[in-house]
């Protein structure tokens, strides 16, 4: 769990990450949407790593910069908590946890240098 996250729940900050790779998922309706992974993710104002890594879409926002592994992007984001893992009512199967994002993001710049 993501417990530097926790702490500052609802609260919009700059973060600073460095890009990894793109990657996929299926959206709700089946349909495959492009993904960025990003690593060591700081908090600006504390200059502390908040998360390992990071999900987010690819939106056109992220197209408008060139994205190469080891890219360097700030970015202003939510924090929101969010439930995941597995659950099936059916069977009796509940493997749920919380877990904390970031979301929303905007003022996506690159870091030259």
């Amino acid at each position: 769990m993501r417990t530097a996250l926790a702490k500052q729940l609802g609260e919009r900050k700059k973060f600073q990450a460095t890009f990894v790779k793109f990657g996929k998922k299926r959206n709700y309706q089946g349909f495959t949407e492009e993904t960025l992974l990003f690593k060591n993710v700081i908090d600006l104002e504390q200059n502390k790593i908040v998360t390992e890594h990071l999900w987010f879409a690819y939106t056109k926002s992220f197209q408008r910069i060139s994205m190469t592994a080891g890219v360097q992007v700030s970015f202003e984001a939510r924090i929101k908590k969010y439930t995941k893992g597995y659950k099936n009512s059916k069977y009796g199967i509940d493997q749920q946890r919380v877990d904390y994002k970031l979301s929303h993001p905007t003022k996506i710049s690159r870091i030259e240098g």
